[in-house]
């Protein structure tokens, strides 16, 4: 087992578990934040050195605890993954005020809360790493997607200040924009007919995850592209 720790921040059945897995065959330590306590429970019991704790990002206090507890289980955080999001899709004039701001609250304060408790053990060794799964609404709002793109384009221009100021302290940050359709139960239901390279694989983007967050500082990538051949772009 290595002495190196990672935080995944948004685990579910698909990319967040997909990191859980890169990072822990690595021998890393891993946190796994997540709402639903009962699958963290089962993930952990099934991945040899995670620790999974039941947190809501949107909440700084909440966020500052776990990270607390991490620290105390675990050590120090070395790598955080990003990985958690929420979206609503809707004509601009039916938008519900409420939906824009909880999805701002997760896909952008989320990041900041987390962000700001991984960079702080980061800045205490003078290194370290914070990859962000983000999406194409972060460059471009298509209609039905007024209560999704400007989070996420919130979410990666943050992620850029982060990369300016935490870059030259040693901490690298990237925004990986990930132009598919994740392969995940529910999306299989929703596109039955598709075939397996409609889809993005988990493993697949985990392991791009796993590069960017160990690229040598000589050259590092703040934003990646990644999707199947078959995506329009």
């Amino acid at each position: 087992m290595s002495d190196k720790v990672c935080v995944v921040a948004g685990v579910g059945p698909g990319t967040g578990l997909a990191c859980v897995r890169r990072f822990a065959r690595e021998g890393y330590r891993v946190g796994m934040l997540a709402r639903r306590a009962e699958r963290l429970a089962e993930w952990e019991k099934e991945i040899p050195g995670t620790t999974g704790i039941r947190c809501d990002i949107t909440d700084r206090d909440n966020v500052a605890a776990a990270f607390s507890e991490i620290r105390e289980r675990l050590g120090p955080v070395d790598v955080l993954v990003y990985n958690a999001a929420m979206g609503a899709f809707s004509e601009f004039m039916e938008l519900d005020p409420d939906v824009l701001e909880r999805n701002f609250h997760i896909n952008t304060m989320g990041l900041l809360h987390t962000g700001q408790q991984a960079a702080a053990d980061m800045l205490e060794s003078g290194a370290g790493a914070i990859v962000v799964t983000g999406n194409t609404s972060a460059r471009r709002g298509k209609a039905n997607y007024a209560g999704f793109a400007p989070t996420k384009a919130a979410q990666r221009i943050l992620a850029e200040s982060m990369a300016r100021g935490l870059g030259p302290k040693g901490i690298h940050v990237c925004y990986l924009v990930i132009d598919a359709v994740i392969s995940v139960p529910w999306t299989r239901e929703r596109w039955p007919d598709a075939p397996d390279d409609y889809f993005a694989m988990p493993d697949d983007l985990a392991e791009m995850v796993w590069t960017l967050a160990h690229q040598p500082r000589s050259a590092w990538t703040f934003e990646a592209d990644i999707r199947p051949f078959g995506e329009t772009w």
